[in-house]
């Protein structure tokens, strides 16, 4: 005789609240983005959700000025490229002895980079800024972009070594057989393979960058350096006063570049390593 499943009911129960769970997480992160985008079009916006009665594109019109928003954008978007760039370089060079040479300060250096890293930017600045004016750096995007790189580097160097340990080192054996040296074989084997990676440890960096804002704001007092991040300050205006449409306009704007940066390297370079078939045996 067969007993009775009891298993049945109990995980349709749980699987029951679990989507209930995901359904009010998943309302909880719509309703901001549902009133970014009816506010948008909405000449009369506030802080309630609603649907336009007179939908717009005024709010579009009147934050596409060069001093607003594409200076601002363009400030952007060079700032959080270098940023990336530079932190994508260091962290590769960085990643390599860590991952190929074996040490028993290896773990205990790791460990103290990203400890170091855990004080909040707010708690540095102050140093940093002292530092800036004595150096007389103030005012200066390429330092500001040195400084966003340093400050993303812990992360990215955990990722990119992490990523490294995943190529085989019997490709660079065999590169180094043929005569090539280990930087050759860092620049034409691992660095290739690790295209999709490094993609990863872009978008990261880039991600932090563009959405930073104390730290242009206390670094570059000059508007005509001034990125998004800070321009869309003065959409906050005086006693509590608040444009909500042209707010909302801006954030729509503002997010483009982000996405079009996502769509570019998910297609581009896809997710996963080519490494099917490099090695033989």
């Amino acid at each position: 005789m067969s007993l009775p499943s009891i298993a049945g009911p109990s995980r349709s129960t749980t699987k029951f609240w679990a989507n209930v769970v995901l359904i009010v997480i998943g309302v909880i992160f719509a309703l901001p983005l549902a009133w970014v985008v009816l506010a948008a079009f909405d000449s009369s916006a506030g802080y309630q959700v609603k649907i336009p009665a007179e939908p717009t594109l005024d709010n579009f019109t009147d934050v596409l000025t060069p001093e607003l928003t594409l200076r601002p954008l363009l400030n952007s978007l060079l700032l959080s490229t270098a940023a990336a760039l530079v932190t994508v370089v260091v962290a590769v060079l960085a990643a390599y002895p860590l991952s190929r040479f074996r040490s028993r300060f290896n773990a205990p250096f790791l460990y103290s980079v990203l400890f170091a890293s855990c004080l909040p930017i707010t708690a540095i600045m102050v140093p940093v800024y002292s530092l800036f004016v004595q150096l007389r750096l103030i005012n200066q995007p390429w330092a500001v972009a040195l400084f966003l790189a340093a400050s993303a580097l812990p992360m990215a160097l955990w990722m990119t070594k992490n990523f490294m340990d995943s190529v085989p080192v019997s490709l660079e054996e065999a590169a180094w057989v043929d005569g090539a040296s280990a930087m050759t074989a860092l620049r034409r084997i691992v660095v290739p393979l690790m295209r999709p990676a490094l993609s990863v440890v872009f978008v990261f960096v880039f991600l932090q960058a563009w959405g930073n804002f104390f730290v242009p704001f206390v670094l570059l007092y000059s508007p005509e350096w001034q990125p998004a991040a800070v321009s869309i300050y003065s959409f906050f205006g005086q006693y509590g006063t608040v444009a909500y449409g042209r707010l909302a306009a801006y954030s729509l704007i503002y997010s483009l570049p982000v996405l079009g940066l996502y769509v570019l390297v998910t297609r581009g370079l896809g997710g996963t390593f080519a490494l099917s078939g490099a090695v033989k045996g």
